[in-house]
Order: structure tokens, then sequence, then C-alpha cells
């Protein structure tokens, strides 16, 4: 049975009936139907935690409950990884357990980004202690680790909680690591600090066995930047900075974002909400999540569907009538941003006359030495923090001005650019066949190596452009939203062979003009041949742009031939 909500509903919506429509526990469906609802019900995911600890730890991978294995541990941050061998055509074809070897990604939540240059050090040591070295920088600021023996967790748990960090729902039909503006609180532009508020949310929401059992997965972002730097347009509920013009400095409230293979750009509900109560609404939008969410089919389960259906006004009245139990305030939209990058990469003045310096690992990988590297040149600077961005990039704050020149220099001997190239500074990549039990084909060391490719074959180009390569639909890499966005599939090669290659996405964006790429109609590009297709659609965007014109405004209104 599920945990009861945090306030009674309504005994007319709580009558028992039979299973039917989508499943929501609000119309008083409350019987399983499917086998992820049935385990949920059958044992709440935080509780798999004693049992790694207590049994699994000591008995080894053989001695693993399937349910525990490829569901509840995910409550905790825990996937089996892909046995390597498998190649991308038995993806969809092999079982479970033909697809998982003995060893784990584990991903380290890292809320609003956030961390002290002593976090980050043992997430270095732990990489290289327990990880192979493995430690990726995430799209949603997180870091996640590789090769993790189920023996090993509890001491990974231990060093991290020792200094602040968790793994706790950072997986599962949870509410997910909590984006936000990695320069909130020192940005000389910011909007409002949102710090205080994800804080709040975090203390209220994570762990909280009230909200453990969601339909899906639940994304949140909160950053008061007007560089709209935690792409809030594809989150499930989404906080942004504004400026009311009666009540001053709060955030506009956006519902129903997310990507996958049904991508949607988040709604406004059109409300004002002051710092101090985004955790209220917040906690009022995942208990209606949770209520209302449709919980019948997988694939429909987020909740992007239930506001497409819905709409933003029934929503928002939803949640005040029945969870806030009082109006919000009417608000204005945030401002379109003025640069194309919002990545923070460079070097940056601080409100307080010191400086923050960003920098680019490549596609976001990087390796726990590195890390610890990072940490220790950070301290040698001056600087106790270093922080994440959902780009994939790092940022170490707080460095006095006369120590700027040293610290990019350390840097780039560690091959962390500063002042990026835009291929190494727009291409993004998610985990790929290397590790991935989804993908169909190779996205980091592909990624990496279309950067080399395009700098040597384009070193001129300087213009704003983002390259996201997906290793499956799923789209973990946001290729809806990216300017060249590179979908993985097999796709048959000029000798008929079939090969790893990619659907191709022109001209998708957010933050300016949200919206997603076209596709060209039976465009799909091999890997050996990628680099020779990117640099030939980037040639004809440099011929045929009009003077400030973007690649996705290019890519809307040029010709099929222009694109191919």
């Amino acid at each position: 049975m599920p945990e009861p909500a945090s306030k009674p509903v309504a005994p007319s919506r709580r009558k028992a009936g039979r299973h039917r429509g989508e499943g929501q526990w609000a119309a008083g469906h409350f019987t399983p139907l499917n086998p992820n609802e049935q385990f949920k019900k059958d044992d709440d995911g935080l509780n798999v935690r004693t049992r790694i600890e207590t049994v699994y730890s000591k008995r080894g991978f053989q001695s693993i409950d399937p349910q525990d294995l490829r569901g509840r541990m995910r409550w905790w941050g825990l996937y089996t990884q892909r046995k390597p061998g498998i190649d991308g055509g038995k993806t969809a074809i092999l079982a479970p357990e033909e697809l998982d070897d003995e060893y784990f990604m584990l991903r380290v939540r890292i809320d609003g980004g956030r961390l002290t240059t002593q976090q980050l050090r043992v997430i270095g040591e732990i990489s290289q202690e327990f990880a192979r070295g493995t430690a990726d920088v995430t799209d949603r600021q997180n870091v996640q680790y590789h090769w993790i023996r189920i023996e090993d967790v509890p001491e990974i748990w231990r060093r991290l909680e020792a200094v602040g960090l968790s793994t706790t729902e950072a997986c599962g039909d949870t509410p997910r690591v909590v984006v936000g503006s990695p320069v909130a609180g020192i940005a000389a532009d910011e909007i409002i600090d949102g710090t205080p508020a994800i804080e709040e949310i975090h203390r209220r929401v994570i762990g909280n066995k009230a909200y453990s059992n969601l339909p899906r997965k639940f994304k949140t972002a909160v950053s008061g930047s007007p560089l709209l730097d935690v792409a809030h347009e594809i989150n499930d509920v989404a906080f942004v900075g504004v400026r009311h013009p009666e009540l001053g400095p709060g955030f506009d409230v956006w519902v129903g974002g997310g990507l996958s293979t049904n991508p949607k750009i988040g709604v406004r509900l059109g409300a004002w909400v002051p710092a101090d109560e985004v955790a209220d609404v917040h906690e009022g939008i995942v208990g209606l999540f949770r209520d209302y969410g449709y919980r019948r089919l997988r694939t429909r389960a987020r909740i992007k569907f239930l506001v497409a259906d819905w709409g933003p006004e029934k929503f928002r009245q939803v949640l005040e009538d029945e969870y806030l139990l009082r109006r919000m305030a009417d608000g204005p939209a945030p401002e379109a941003p003025v640069h194309h990058w919002r990545d923070h990469v460079g070097v940056h003045r601080q409100r307080d006359g010191r400086y923050y310096v960003g920098f680019a690992p490549r596609v976001g990988r990087v390796d726990g030495t590195t890390l610890t590297k990072i940490a220790d040149l950070a301290e040698a600077h001056g600087s106790q923090r270093v922080h994440t961005t959902v780009q994939q990039k790092m940022i170490i704050l707080d460095v006095p001005e006369d120590r700027v020149t040293a610290l990019t220099e350390g840097l780039a001997a560690l091959d962390l650019a500063v002042e990026p190239s835009a291929f190494r500074r727009g291409t993004m990549a998610c985990t790929g066949i290397e590790f991935c039990k989804l993908a169909i084909v190779e996205t980091k060391g592909r990624g990496s190596w279309l950067i080399d490719e395009l700098e040597r074959r384009l070193p001129g180009f300087d213009e704003p452009v983002t390259i996201n390569i997906n290793g499956c639909p799923n789209s973990c890499a946001r290729i809806q939203v990216a300017d060249i966005g590179l979908k993985g599939q097999l796709v048959t090669d000029d000798a008929g062979n079939q090969v790893e290659g990619y659907q191709v996405h022109l001209g998708g964006s957010l933050g300016l003009e949200p919206g997603f790429g076209r596709k060209v109609r039976g465009l799909k590009v091999t890997a050996a041949g990628l680099a020779d297709y990117v640099e030939r659609v980037l040639r004809a965007y440099q011929e045929q742009r009009e003077p400030g014109e973007r690649f996705a405004q290019w890519a809307a209104r040029a010709d099929a031939e222009s694109l191919s």
C-alpha cells in the first residue's frame, strides 16, 4: 500500500473501482498495473539500503534479488552497467540478465552543482580506489562512477556521507537531483539566489517516503540567473528568476518539460513565487504528480503527459485548490537571455570583486585523478568551491584577481580549457554503449574524436553551436534541443553493412527561442562519416547565413540539400 498523502484526498476520489483510465491514485486506482508499480508497492525503494548493507555487500552480486537489482537499487543511485562486448544490435533483443554486468554505475547527486574542494577530493579518491578511475560529469550536475562492486558500496556511502554528499534518490521513480545555477549567490547579474530554496526542497523531499513512489522520475530546476542556465524548459518543474513589477524578485513557475521519445517544452503556470515559498510550491507539485500522475503505462508516466492533457490552467487550479490551499500571485515571464552560451565558461568577475573560472572537460569525461588535481589547484589559488553545470562543465569560484592567470595555466596543463574552441565548448555526450544497457552506439570517445576533427578542419569557426551525441533515443544528452543533435542507431553504409550511425536533428535550441530540431527526411550518417557531415553542414551555414543569424535560425529555413 502506498504511503498516505501529505494531506487527505477527497473521499469521492478515494472510492475504489475497477482498474480503468491511467491508474491514478487520486481516482482510487491503487492496484499496480505494471511490474514497476508492483515492486514499488511490495516494498519502498528506500528500504533496499538495509539489504545492500547487511546482505548483498557481504554475499556478493549473485545474492541480489532481481526486483532489487533492476528496480529498487536505483533509489540509491545504482544501475547495473552493460556487460562488455555486447554490440548495439543486441540492445533491444537480449534479456536484462544477459545485458547486466556484475558491476554498477553509481550516481552521486550534487544538488545545485555545489561542491566544496573537500567533497570534490573525496569524489576523486573514491573514483581511484573503487571505480577504476571513472567519474563523468553529467548534464544534470552529477558525477557518475562505473565499475562499482556491490561489496564496496557501503564504504563508498560512508565516505560520501562523511562530507555531506549522498546517492539518495539519484535514480528511480523519485525526485531526482535539483539542478541550479552554478554561480548562484556570486554572479554580478543574478536576479535572485535560488540556493536557500534548493536546500529547503532537499530537506523536505529527498528521502521522504511520502514522495519516494512517484509514477516516474521527477526533475527539478531552480535558477535566478538571467542566462537561463539550467535548461528549465525541459524539466518536470522549474523555478526561473524574474522581477515582478510590484512584488520584486522571485520565481516564475514552469511545469511539464521533458525530452526522450516524446519531447515537450515546459509551460508557464503564470505564477510568481517568492523565494521562501518555492519549497511549498515544489512539494505541492510533487504531491500532485504522485496522486494524479499516470501509472498504467511507463511510456506515459511522466508529468509532461498530465500537463499536456490538463493544460496549465487546470494544473494550476488543482495545485492551488487541493495542495497549496491558496492562490499564487500572477507574474511575468522571464526575459530572453542576451547570450547564446549559458555554461559560464571563461573568466568572470563576481559581485564581491573576486572571479570565477569556468572550464570545459571533453564531453564531461574526467577521472578521479583529474578531480583531485582540480581540488588541489583550486585550493592553491585561494578557492574552496568547485561547481558543476548542466552543460557538463565545471567552475572554480572565489579566485582572487592576482591568482586567475596562474589558475588558468594550471587548468590548461590538465587539458581543461578555459577558452575552448566552439566545438570543445558546445559538444556534449551521454554515457553510450561503453557502459549503458540502453545504448546502441558509442558516444564519449566519438564526441572527443569529433571535437579534434572539427578543430582541425574548421580552425577559424567561432560561432556558438551545440553538438549533442546520444547513444539511443532516450535523449539523456538532449539531442532535440541542440543545434546538431545526433541520435544513435544502426544504419546501412554504402557497402550494405549495418554499422553504428546517427539520425540527425538540426536547429533545436533552448533559451532564446526554445524548440525542437528538425529531422531531414531520410538523413542518417554513419559514425565513420560523422565528421565529414558536420563539417559540410557547418560550411553551408557559414556560406548562407545572414548577419547575426544563429545556426538554429538558419537550419529552420535552409533547404534539404544544404542540410544533407
